[in-house]
């Protein structure tokens, strides 16, 4: 059974740093697309990051420079390692399995009901 299980997320103040993982089963992670999306309350889905499994990896412009994706192919895991966390930051955050097209189209709500996500894992900054 394809599943992906999150965890790593928690509260931190302005200018702490949290990591997440996403570990996979029934697929593996190097041969899939896969990304991060958040969602706060009265917000729309907001894509955060994307690895194609050519390796290429994508940021939003909200946290270039701050968040890093990596994946551990022997761990089947995908990582998001968030630095210089910021309030605006506060969300329920997605791991997901998707071809990448799907990851470029604008969402209102996630996780959608195709393709494979996580639970979804909360993260607080507080100033």
């Amino acid at each position: 059974v394809e599943q992906l299980v999150e965890s790593g997320g928690g509260s931190v103040q302005t200018g702490g740093s949290l990591r997440l993982s996403c570990t996979a089963s029934g697929f593996t992670v190097d041969d899939s697309d896969m990304g991060w999306y958040r969602q706060a309350p009265g917000n729309g889905c907001d894509l955060v990051s994307t690895i194609n499994s050519d390796g290429n990896i994508y940021y939003s412009h909200s946290v270039k420079g701050r968040f890093t994706l990596s994946r551990d192919n022997n761990k089947n895991t995908l990582y998001l390692q968030m630095d210089s966390l910021k309030p605006e930051d506060t969300a329920v955050y997605y791991c997901a399995a998707l071809p990448m097209r799907d990851f470029e189209v604008l969402r209102a709500t996630c996780p959608l009901n195709f393709g494979y996500w996580g639970q979804g894992t909360q993260v607080t900054v507080s100033s």
